[in-house]
């Protein structure tokens, strides 16, 4: 399956590759016209195989709101405690992965939820794993709020190569965890902020697909309904 963002990146490619073969005809000798048409080729069958959208299976116990999953393939570059003052507003754990070029770029959803933040930002073009990429560099912001009553922001960030963000969600719409939302194109990484009290499973350098691999799992109740059991059980 291709990713639909990539349909119109293939045309053009493709009509390139047309180009080059056309253009290699006056070329006089095979020895001169191959490496044209070789570079034609691989045109079109990098960007062929960059919009590639494979199917995923989530794990049951994502699906069902227990744990959340990896919103993009690549590698767990950082797995830090630090404040979130957009929308958890307060200490957070934040789980970076890195996308090279070769990697499947769909993203897609962590985990269940209802839409409550979305913010696009435009920025620089640092390199995506850089310490302050998350804060300067061309951004979306996701965050919604699962079952549990937990809040989850998830961040598309584009790279010294992405050029363009792309995602299909509004504030209201409810997410499954694994649904397709978006996609950065050519290189990018993806950045999960959970507050205190989800366990976080995930380590450095942890190589992980989107849709498929567990982060983490959330508390058994929502914190409100926790609260409520423990003044139960605590009044004489």
């Amino acid at each position: 399956m291709i990713a639909r963002e990539g349909y119109s990146l293939i045309a053009g490619a493709t009509v390139l590759a047309l180009l080059l073969g056309i253009g290699s005809l006056w070329l006089q000798s095979w020895m001169t016209r191959a490496p044209v048409l070789v570079l034609a080729v691989a045109l079109v069958a990098f960007t062929v195989y960059f919009f590639r959208d494979p199917d995923r299976t989530t794990p049951p116990v994502a699906r069902n709101g227990e744990a959340f999953v990896a919103p993009a393939d690549g590698r767990v570059v950082e797995v830090v405690q630090e404040n979130e003052p957009l929308y958890l507003k307060g200490p957070s754990t934040r789980i970076s992965i890195f996308l090279s070029p070769l990697d499947v770029h769909v993203n897609r959803a962590p985990a269940n939820g209802v839409v409550e933040y979305v913010k696009y930002r435009p920025g620089d073009y640092l390199v995506a794993w850089h310490p302050k990429a998350s804060e300067k560099n061309e951004r979306s912001e996701i965050g919604t709020r699962h079952p549990s009553g937990s809040k989850v922001l998830f961040k598309q960030i584009a790279g010294a190569v992405a050029r363009r963000i792309v995602f299909h969600v509004e504030t209201g719409d409810t997410l499954r965890a694994g649904e397709r939302f978006g996609i950065v194109k050519f290189g990018s990484r993806m950045d999960v902020h959970v507050p205190p009290g989800v366990e976080v499973t995930a380590t450095v350098d942890d190589v992980v697909r989107a849709g498929e691999t567990v982060l983490g799992t959330f508390p058994d109740a929502p914190p409100a309904a926790a609260d409520a059991s423990e003044q139960t059980a605590t009044t004489p």
